[in-house]
């Protein structure tokens, strides 16, 4: 129904349109379930369905944008007719914008998924059904997300799905707790149980006294989770075009070849197998896969159409330069046998605060959290007490890093200010051969 309302609406402005003025539409709709869990009960339930439509007017290299809230009825094409007149003054008050740059040669697309999720009561029970006995909190949210794209121009592109994203933690006491989430477009309940029965059993040792280590340098495991969090310090302009032009990249001596990754690093935005669309608001397609480190060299940076228009490249993603389906190559060793692996060291299920000390040497310092383990002979001991650690991304993806396990997690960001949020990532576990502890 948004799909044709869209196609509706674009077609009444074209129009309405005067010689020499263009237009480009940016639709996100979304139906989605929300229900909030606490101590394994269901304690607030409700559903959002909302569509909101960017309304960009071009005349020249100059623009204007207003963003409308539509209804999906007849009255939205007052909203249009209303914001024109508006964004016609705007434009003659703004100045030439020298690095707008719009997709012209129309690229028409349509993606709609065809998984099917069950009923938020069916899920909800599962979770439930999972959780008995538990502390369990957290937020499922799941439902269909739409986008779609039009222009004065004829193009048009739409995309649709079902999704879901469950952010959760099991409380044992005090501060301790062990979190997780789980995400996807197919629904699976009997995974579901598998990780809340495998968060219960990290609950028996968090009842265990804390292991308080000196600073120093320790061998670790990073979770799939514990990794995403550092990798999404690679969106703070590590793998931005705009970044490195600018020398700003905390990647840029990998950029210009001044150090090298480990030969097992294969990071990439594969924006084929995310959430977001592959179509971006200035109308050009988004590949489906853009290499960004390959075999721990660097390949390729993420160009928005301002950056293409300033130095004469080519765009390949949307206008804020950052991973939106970000994937890290598997390696083999399997997720079971990391604690062997390890043997003596840190199990890293979640880390917080993180921020650049050098932003430059790409050197992060964060804080363990939830669930994060002392372990001695492949055997989980004790909780870890909270520690800081301080350590380039440069030396624990590179000469320190042992292996990649041969299973990925799908990661989905929780966010749903204004909207769901659809940034992904399909990571492994990582193990490494020492990462340095500060405090």
């Amino acid at each position: 129904m948004m799909r044709a309302h869209l196609q509706a609406l674009a077609a009444a402005l074209g129009a309405l349109l005067r010689e020499g003025e263009g237009y480009t539409l940016w639709l996100e709709a979304e139906r989605t379930d929300f229900v909030r869990f606490n101590h394994g009960k269901v304690r607030q339930a409700g559903a959002v369905e909302q569509a909101y439509l960017d309304m960009r007017l071009i005349r020249g290299q100059r623009q204007a944008t207003q963003q409308l809230s539509l209804s999906g009825g007849p009255d939205d094409m007052a909203l249009l007719e209303a914001a024109l007149p508006e964004l016609r003054a705007a434009l003659e008050q703004v100045q030439d914008d020298p690095f707008l740059l719009l997709n012209e040669q129309p690229q028409s697309s349509e993606r709609i998924a065809q998984h099917a999720l069950p009923p938020a009561e069916n899920m909800v029970a599962d979770i439930l059904a999972a959780a008995e006995g538990h502390d369990l909190v957290g937020i499922l949210a799941s439902g269909q997300m739409s986008f779609g794209f039009a222009n004065h121009l004829g193009q048009f592109n739409w995309q649709q799905g079902e999704s879901w994203n469950f952010d959760w933690s099991l409380y044992s006491h005090g501060d301790k707790a062990v979190k997780r989430s789980q995400a996807g477009t197919a629904w699976d309940g009997a995974a579901l149980r598998g990780a809340i029965d495998e968060a219960a059993g990290q609950l028996e040792w968090l009842k265990l006294p804390a292991k308080t280590l000196e600073p120093g340098e320790y061998r670790a495991y990073f979770t799939p989770s514990a990794l995403g969090a550092l990798l999404n310090m690679l969106n703070w302009g590590g793998v931005s075009e705009k970044e490195v032009r600018s020398k700003r990249s905390p990647l840029l001596k990998l950029a210009e070849g001044e150090v090298k990754l480990s030969p097992l690093v294969h990071l990439a935005e594969a924006g084929g197998e995310g959430l977001s669309p592959l179509f971006q608001r200035e109308g050009f397609i988004r590949p489906e896969r853009v290499e960004l480190i390959s075999g721990g060299e660097h390949r390729n940076s993420l160009i928005d159409p301002r950056s293409a228009r300033e130095y004469g490249l080519q765009p390949n993603t949307g206008s804020m330069e950052f991973a939106e389906a970000m994937q890290l190559q598997a390696g083999d060793l399997p997720r079971d046998q990391a604690l062997q692996a390890l043997g003596t060291g840190v199990y890293l299920s979640n880390l917080w605060y993180l921020n650049f000390s050098d932003r430059s040497a790409c050197r992060i310092t964060g804080m363990t959290r939830f669930a994060c383990f002392w372990v001695e002979d492949g055997k989980i001991v004790a909780p870890l007490g909270v520690m800081r650690f301080d350590d380039s991304l440069f030396s624990l993806l590179g000469e320190q890093l042992e292996a990649l396990t041969a299973e990925r997690e799908l990661l989905v960001d929780a966010g749903s200010y204004g909207g769901r949020a659809t940034q992904s990532k399909l990571l492994p576990g990582a193990l490494v051969k020492s990462l340095r502890f500060s405090l």
